[in-house]
């Protein structure tokens, strides 16, 4: 079955950097994109970033242009979130997720913090 496992999430100060890792299984990887989501306390479930196939192409959300990058690892099933310059309101559970119609997957998030 399909499986995602998020890790990397920590408590950051301002401007601090953290890289996100999701490991998939039970799929054929290579064959879907891959997406990060992430989730603030009260707020709704939001799409962070996006990464094709080959990772040719890659989509953000205006919020982190600039300061996150999303990569993959085909060979490794593994798909990344690097996010630099790190602000208070990017505090969130931070999902991976595989849409493979009709179904949506996803992991069961990592806790980003970032405060001094």
């Amino acid at each position: 079955q399909v499986q995602l496992v998020e890790s990397g999430g920590g408590l950051v100060q301002p401007g601090g950097s953290l890289r996100l890792s999701c490991i998939a299984s039970g799929f054929t990887f290579s064959n879907y994109a891959m997406s990060w989501y992430r989730q603030a306390p009260g707020k709704e479930r939001e799409l962070v970033a996006s990464i094709s196939r080959t990772g040719g192409r890659r989509n953000y959300a205006d919020s982190v242009k600039g300061r996150f990058t999303i990569s993959r690892d085909n060979a490794k099933m593994t798909v990344y979130l690097q996010m630099n310059s790190l602000k208070p309101e990017d505090t969130a559970v931070y999902y991976c997720n595989v849409k493979q119609p009709p179904r949506d997957y996803w992991g069961q998030g990592t806790q980003v913090t970032v405060s001094s």
